[in-house]
């Protein structure tokens, strides 16, 4: 898969809180002069049916492209 730039974060939680984190990725491409260039994506670490909602780990990746 050739995916470009991208900025990555580790969400430690249940999925309804994801929004948040990527609340704070889009505020750090915000200010570093990034915007996005295609959908986000998660890659899941934890099992959803073995690991409780805040153990679960998901790493979420959104495609970036530079703006200035």
């Amino acid at each position: 898969m050739t995916e470009g730039d991208a900025i990555q974060a580790l969400h430690i939680g249940p999925y309804a809180t994801e929004p948040e984190t990527l609340a704070r990725m889009d505020a750090l491409m915000t200010d570093e002069g990034w915007t996005h260039n295609g959908r986000h994506h998660e890659l899941y670490l934890s099992d959803p049916r073995r690991s409780p909602g805040p153990a679960a780990k998901t790493i979420l990746r959104q495609p970036v492209r530079r703006t200035r």
